[in-house]
């Protein structure tokens, strides 16, 4: 049935949590007749008839054309309420996210494939004992090594989502690379893949982690459920896809170890671009430490804070775990002083609800949080670490800091309390005029995490 736009004005107009809306006009014969219009991110429109006669006086749509058919395959992957109850970010992230795990689910194929033949399969020489006793100490070292890693970096991959994610994908294809050359080795074998699964379940742990402050981040609407359970259907479509590809081309490289090694290579390198090109179309917006010194660094020289989107940009995904100053958030009281005078020494000139330890030959800033501390003082502390840090470096300051720089350069490390304090004076003028900055609304500092409240 074609649809003959009414030229009456409309009746009302409806919008879904997807953005499309539709217009309602009245028809000839007295039935409502709607049409899409507005934002609808893959272009297509659609239109339908409603006539009354529906249960409790409503309307009843009509079938027919009211949703194309890419729009319900795409409902299938797709949050409800896309893209509104997403960020901005999330399809771009996602595409480059389909294409590294793409190929990643090819050059498992080819690992797998390495590994099996190394262990025995086809082989009639080959002992099963010795292949389960292989496997079954394969998969203990990467047992024990989860165990490890979580308890050792499981706290610090919130902040640094990004770079762990990165540094994932990369660990996952070095361990890739050590199953591929593992049968080139045969005395070595075993060891060379309890290291490469090893690999794989810190993988595991920094991929989850990561997925999960993503995932968090990416759903806007409460939604983290559905946002988590959709990627999940896009990741196993993709590696479906992968799947089947990986079963038309085993068979032409497996006879040929340089075409199937140069086949890797070339999926790794993907691999490695997609991934950058996913995690560099993140835009988070909170604060963690390297974005918040890039925002108090650009604010110090040029008097403005750096939006959201620039900061992601100009955030190192390299370097991000190792920055040149340590500033712990939250540790407990006994870590940073053990003595009555430390104590006094510290809390003397502090108004604010949290006490700041310097330790200028290491570059090291500690910080107290008062049970009272809420996320304007978790941010001030952060930024008078950052501060401290910045004496120490190199690039321009205001007046006042740039005087204490030259003090901290020339004067010795026990007067790291006397500058504590005074920087405390300089941030009472500097804090308010950076925090007031309507820029800095769109960052939250709760990335950082509060330990020890209550001291």
């Amino acid at each position: 049935m074609a649809y003959v736009a009414s030229t009456e004005a409309p009746l009302c107009s409806e919008q879904f949590g997807s953005g499309t809306a539709r217009r309602c006009r009245a028809a000839a014969d007295g039935s409502l007749q709607w049409d899409a219009w507005g934002r609808r991110w893959w272009a297509f429109s659609g239109a339908f008839t409603a006539k009354p006669g529906g249960r409790d006086g409503g309307e009843r749509v009509a079938p027919g054309t009211a949703v194309p058919p890419l729009s319900r395959l795409l409902a299938v992957f797709l949050p409800q309420g896309f893209p509104d109850s997403v960020s901005p970010d999330y399809l771009p992230y996602q595409l480059w996210d389909s294409v590294q795990a793409f190929a990643s689910s090819l050059s498992g194929s080819l690992a797998t494939h390495a590994v099996l033949l190394g262990i025995g399969v086809g082989n009639a020489k080959a002992s099963v004992s010795a292949a389960t006793a292989t496997w079954l100490v394969k998969d203990s070292t990467g047992m024990l090594g989860r165990i490890i890693f979580a308890w050792w970096m499981g706290s610090k991959m919130d902040c640094n989502a990004k770079q762990w994610r990165l540094f994932a994908d990369i660990l996952n294809d070095v361990a890739m690379l050590l199953e591929i050359m593992a049968p080139i080795f045969p005395i070595c074998f075993t060891m060379t893949i309890c290291i490469s699964n090893l690999a794989k379940c810190i993988v595991g742990v920094a991929g989850g982690a990561t997925r999960a402050a993503l995932t968090m981040h990416q759903a806007r609407r409460n939604n983290m459920a559905d946002v988590s359970a959709k990627d999940g259907s896009q990741e196993t479509l993709v590696s479906l896809a992968g799947l089947l590809v990986s079963l038309l081309m085993l068979p032409l490289v497996s006879d040929c170890p340089s075409l199937s090694l140069g086949c890797f290579f070339f999926l790794t390198a993907l691999h490695i671009y997609a991934n950058y090109r996913a995690v560099r179309a993140l835009v988070i917006e909170t604060l963690n430490e390297r974005r918040l010194w890039l925002v108090l660094k650009h604010f110090l020289q040029r008097g403005e804070v750096l939006g959201p989107a620039s900061a992601n940009q100009m955030e190192p995904l390299w370097t991000g775990f190792w920055p040149s100053l340590s500033l712990s958030l939250g540790v407990p009281l006994h870590r940073v002083t053990s003595s009555v005078f430390e104590l006094q020494k510290l809390v003397e000139g502090h108004q604010e609800p949290y006490l700041l330890r310097w330790d200028q030959s290491q570059n090291q800033v500690q910080v107290v949080l008062s049970q009272m501390a809420g996320p304007e003082t978790i941010l001030r502390a952060a930024t008078h670490g950052l501060v401290l840090g910045a004496l120490q470096g190199d690039g321009p300051l205001p007046g006042e800091l740039e005087e204490l720089r030259n003090r901290v350069r020339a004067g010795p490390e026990k007067e790291s309390c006397v500058i504590v304090r005074e920087t405390h004076q300089v941030l009472d003028k500097l804090f308010p005029e950076f925090l007031k900055d309507e820029v800095l609304g769109s960052f939250y500092a709760r990335d950082y995490p509060a330990e020890a409240r209550g001291t």
